[in-house]
């Protein structure tokens, strides 16, 4: 019998809410948890933490994390026994970033006429664009398209493909997209078809990948993943690219933003730009020539 899911939730000051994710993803045994971090109440200084574990023991894990920093008010509650995510996220309104407007069924008849409409439906997968990772890969992205095209992009850690799929729309030749979750990448096909593109997915951990090497090199990767294996990456990612071909990183905190960037600079990168969305960072690095 498969264990009940839970939802845990931190509340209390910000520094607080970054640290305690920093010790979480600096846990090897934590590291496929799965949380947000999000400003819940500007004027009392309240940031919130909303993990959700995959089994007992990352609960207790993630619990644990939490519970060490005293000033965290820390909750942990039994899910109902129904798609409590897709019920929760379906009537999250459209994230509109750039060019790009990102929706789901309940808002099809929103579409505006000027806009790249991305239909990405809340499931069991990461992105529908309402996460500060995903939105600052998509403002990043929309910022490059105005001086340059990118033929051939990698999507690592796709989760629900719409980073691939917004390449696929606004002219790649080719979008290619993994993910190390099997639902994920099903998930990301059946929205790469559900949007008539031609964005392709595959279950593959790293970028050794027989369909992934086959299209390389890439003019672009996106990777918004976690820092840990953002930098485990970063050889890889260079590697992956054209010289001057460039990476869209994110999934990290802002007081990971060092750890990671020093891990790419001394590969050759140089840093074009960084976004901050809430506690999130988002690097826009690029290759050297």
């Amino acid at each position: 019998m498969s264990e009940p899911a839970v939802q845990i939730v931190a509340r209390g000051p910000r520094d607080a809410c970054e640290a305690a994710a920093a010790v979480i993803d600096s846990d090897p045994l934590l590291e496929g948890a799965t949380y947000s971090i999000l400003e819940e109440d500007e004027d009392r200084g309240v940031w919130r933490i909303d993990a959700f574990p995959n089994d007992g023991d990352e609960a207790d894990g993630v619990e644990g994390a939490l519970r060490s920093f005293d000033v965290l008010t820390v909750t942990r509650e039994k899910l109902a026994d129904a798609d409590w995510l897709a019920m929760s996220l379906s009537g999250l309104p459209p994230v509109r970033e750039g060019r790009f407007f990102v929706y789901g069924a309940h808002d099809e008849g929103r579409r505006p006429l000027n806009k790249v409409a991305l239909k990405i439906d809340a499931g069991a997968a990461f992105g529908t664009g309402h996460h500060g990772t995903t939105a600052g890969c998509l403002y990043a992205y929309d910022r490059l398209l105005k001086s340059r095209r990118f033929e051939r992009v990698l999507d690592v850690g796709a989760g629900t493909g719409v980073l691939a799929i917004a390449a696929a729309k606004t002219g790649s030749r080719i979008a290619v997209g993994t993910d190390i979750d099997a639902p994920s990448v099903r998930i990301s096909n059946e929205n790469a078809a559900l949007n008539g593109t031609h964005a392709r997915f595959v279950h593959a951990s790293g970028l050794n990948n027989r369909e992934v090497a086959r299209h390389g090199p890439y003019d672009l990767v996106f990777a918004n993943i976690l820092a840990p294996p953002l930098v485990a990456l970063s050889r890889n990612i260079h590697d992956a690219l054209k010289p001057r071909g460039v990476a869209i990183l994110s999934g990290l905190l802002r007081t990971q933003e060092r750890r990671v960037k020093a891990a790419y600079l001394s590969k050759g990168f140089r840093v074009k730009s960084r976004i901050h969305r809430d506690a999130w960072c988002t690097l826009v690095l690029q290759r050297a020539g």
